[in-house]
């Protein structure tokens, strides 16, 4: 049996120290994410970074803060009026 999946989209790219890149998926609502770290290398020589990713629920967090919550839902809202989801991002 396979595990249900949930459609997230992008809403958060950080550039941080030692040439790694966070990447932060986020569900429609913004009630839940996934963080990736991934290295600058592989993200020019990897898979592209799309628009939206299927996530198996399992692997999804809560987001406890309410600010975050409606930070995550509104770029999720840009996101989707600008991108389709395998769109490179």
């Amino acid at each position: 049996m396979t595990e249900a999946t949930v459609q997230c989209w992008l809403v958060e790219r950080e550039f941080g120290t030692r040439n790694i890149v966070t990447l932060v998926y986020a569900t429609p609502d913004g009630s839940r994410y996934q963080q990736r770290e991934r290295s600058s290398t592989a993200l020019q020589t990897g898979s592209a970074v799309t628009a939206a990713t299927a996530v198996p629920e399992s692997d999804l967090e809560p987001v406890e803060d309410e600010q975050t919550r409606e930070r995550y839902a509104t770029e999720v809202e840009r996101v989707t009026d600008q991108y389709e989801p395998d769109d490179p991002i």
